[in-house]
């Protein structure tokens, strides 16, 4: 595969490369000879960050209190209205455009970090690229604003990841700009290459480019879609965004942490021996022209420098079959564009990975020093960075678990946490604070984070893997085969369970309770609250015979009081409780869905009807006596979950029918949220678009029992 980076002229001279302008510690034009690259240091007055990439003018700890002109971006409605600017004109536009996602951030909340690191790439790519025709597609999607405003959403932005507006991630119903959903990360390569291979099939011409961060490039499915795009070597373009930190919000409680693994090492090795660099540029511009044999000695010297300038790094992308370009300053609008053009031009066959690195947060100066912090922040105020966090009387079940499993290996050395880049939102950088060889964060690979609490397992390690309910899917596999099959007793702390707001369909863990109830070996269960957590964590550690699970949902506790020293005690297994004795309606709740029905029926309580109430606390094994004393003595079984059909009213259902209490007069109702995803936006909007909310659920009731004007009553 010959693909020259960049077109050099022939009189480029070894006298400028052996002898550079003498040159001062700024930012490199990283692939443009010495010569241009000293004219181009003329221009920058940038100083050098301690990463390598350039500092803004923001490092001197100011920023605006009042949203700043944008005249060159108010003329931008689409790409195509970028095509005749000059490159200075593009550093414009990528100020403007980057002051513009700091202020709809802050007047929204959202993911702030990762869009400002992309502004100057994405400006550079809808330059150079024409899509919609061209695929751009952006892993994970989070740094897919700039994107956004680019591409005829601007005016929608201060509606961002509310009811009935703009996602916080790239989707395909919202845009046609926005050629594949994301929301999770790793994918793109993947989804790239299958466009990539589509177009050749249809005999189209269209270019495809795939940007994926460091981070992400920890997940196994990026390796298996590099080397499938090696193997099938259909043209398309990997953007390697190389921010030292893993795309999602890892940190420690010390601050942010980089991306673990290999790779991460491998990448910073890629970042040095810029001389080498040159030698290749100069190679490669002097023997481009002759051909022959010539140019075959040169495609070896080619070959050779790119093994001594980044060493395993991209060799590795190399024997994946990736033609390697890099590494590129992500905030040099100049250099991105002449590559990108390039690699646009050159009439080659297969994928080469372009590595740009880049800045996370860069350009507003709080999110700078604390990318961590900025990553996905709430509203604050642009002038301070302050962000408005409203206080709450409790703390998140996120917290809550920590906590608890804090104090149980506290009591129990064998107890080990795993989590999969995700230390903050799982709350185990928590865990890590007070057990720092017992915490595992194993990257953005849920797969290898299973498997590898297998494995613990088999050696008497009690393992807890705390991954949210909607990332447990990517290793639903290993939770089969490698857990359940094989009876390990690993246990799973599913955060973000039911419907989680903002972050919309790819974040809400519906199908948990389904997916993991219907194993053999599992034991599933889910608290009403805070203190039933508590003592599930406890449960769960005792169990250690078998796999459990429990879910838990995002949002915080409702205040109930908390066990002694936040030890719980171990509950017994499948056995549920009732709440509240009432007659003709029995109400069997399955995890914080309970707190609704405890509502409903204050409500219905309120219209003469005095319900039953009860807490199933687990899914499997089954409270069998509770529910066959429920069902024999009440007209009326509601099961209410905030989860999919064929989890926990399944289960009910199924041994309801076989024991024959549906032949009688009792009716059976199910609750779950409905068979469709439930788009972003808040809570209650959710809540109330899935029919779940304590109206509903005492609605429900009324409609069941023939008294439908108090049904009406109640939902008005």
């Amino acid at each position: 595969m010959a693909l020259c980076t960049l077109s050099f002229p022939a009189h480029f001279s070894h006298a400028a490369a052996s002898n550079p302008p003498r040159l001062t510690p700024q930012c490199s034009h990283l692939f443009w000879g010495p010569d241009l690259q000293w004219q181009s240091q003329q221009r920058s007055k940038a100083r050098k960050r301690p990463n390598g990439v350039c500092a803004s003018l923001s490092d001197r700890g100011e920023y605006h209190s009042q949203r700043p002109p944008t005249p060159l971006l108010d003329t931008i409605n689409y790409p195509i209205h970028m095509k005749n600017l000059s490159v200075k004109e593009l550093k414009q536009l990528a100020d403007e455009l980057r002051s513009d996602v700091i202020f709809n951030v802050s007047k929204t909340g959202g993911h702030l970090g990762s869009s400002l690191g992309v502004v100057e790439l994405t400006v550079a790519l809808h330059y150079v690229f024409n899509a919609p025709q061209d695929k751009i597609l952006w892993d994970v999607g989070h740094q897919s604003y700039p994107h956004k405003i680019l591409t005829g959403r601007r005016d929608k932005m201060p509606t961002m990841r509310q009811t009935n507006g703009l996602a916080g991630f790239t989707k395909r119903a919202e845009s046609e700009y926005d050629c594949f959903g994301t929301g999770h990360s790793s994918t793109t390569i993947s989804a790239g290459l299958g466009m990539a291979v589509g177009r050749d099939i249809k005999g189209k011409n269209n270019n495809v480019v795939a940007v994926i961060g460091d981070g992400a490039m920890t997940a196994g499915q990026a390796y298996e879609a590099m080397n499938n795009a090696g193997y099938l070597d259909s043209d398309m373009i990997v953007i390697l965004n190389d921010n030292k930190q893993v795309s999602l919000p890892t940190a420690t409680l010390d601050g942010p942490i980089p991306p673990v693994g290999a790779l991460s090492s491998a990448l910073s090795r890629l970042q040095s021996n810029r001389p080498l660099r040159e030698l290749r540029e100069v190679a490669k511009g002097v023997t481009k022209q002759i051909g022959g044999p010539m140019h075959e000695l040169a495609a070896k010297v080619d070959e050779y420098a790119r093994g001594m300038i980044s060493g395993s790094g991209s060799t590795l992308f190399e024997e994946l079959g990736l033609y390697y370009i890099g590494p590129v300053d992500g905030h040099n609008i100049d250099d991105l564009v002449a590559i990108l053009k390039e690699v646009k031009s050159t009439k080659t066959t297969g994928p080469v990975l372009i590595h740009v690195v880049t800045e996370k947060g860069r350009g507003y100066p709080y999110a700078e020093k604390a990318a961590d912090k900025y990553h996905g922040v709430v509203k604050f105020d642009p002038a301070t960075g302050k962000q408005f966090k409203s206080s709450a009387p409790t703390q998140s079940y996120t917290t809550y678990f920590a906590e608890a499993l804090i104090a149980e290996a506290e009591v129990d050395k064998d107890i080990v946490a795993i989590h999969a880049a995700m230390g903050g939102g799982t709350g185990l950088n928590l865990f890590q604070r007070r057990f720092p060889t017992r915490c595992f964060d194993v990257g953005i690979a849920e797969q290898h984070g299973v498997t590898f609490a297998a494995g613990l397992a088999c050696e008497g390690i009690k393992p807890f893997c705390a991954i949210y309910s909607s990332f447990m899917q990517r290793a639903y596999d290993q939770v089969v085969h490698d857990v359940d099959l094989q009876k390990l007793p690993v246990r799973f702390a599913m955060d973000r369970a039911g419907l989680v707001g903002a972050d919309g369909p790819t974040h809400c863990g519906a199908f948990d309770v389904t997916f993991m109830a219907c194993l053999p070996n599992m034991v599933v269960m889910a608290p009403a609250d805070e203190a039933e957590l508590f003592h599930m964590v406890a449960t769960a550690a005792a169990i250690d015979d078998r796999p459990s699970c429990f879910r838990y949902p995002r949002g915080n506790g409702v205040g109930v009081e908390l066990p002694a020293g936040n030890k719980g005690i171990p509950l017994e297994v499948g056995r549920g409780r009732i709440l509240i004795e009432g007659e003709r309606v029995a109400i069997l709740g399955y995890g914080t869905a309970v707190q609704s029905c405890l509502v409903a029926s204050s409500l219905l309580e309120q219209h003469g009807l005095r319900i039953t109430v009860a807490d199933a606390r687990f899914c499997k094994p089954l409270d069998h006596a509770l529910i066959r004393s429920l069902a024999k003595s009440h007209e009326v079984l509601i099961t209410v979950e905030e989860g999919s059909i064929g989890g926990f009213g399944s289960h009910v259902a199924h041994f309801l029918a076989l024991n024959g209490l549906l032949d009688g007069t009792t009716k059976w109702r199910p609750l779950v949220l409905p068979d469709r995803y439930i788009d972003h936006g808040a809570p209650a909007d959710q809540l109330a678009m899935a029919g779940m909310t304590p109206s509903h659920i005492a609605a429900t009731v009324f409609n069941i029992l023939g008294q439908t004007r108090e049904a009406l009553e109640i939902m008005s």
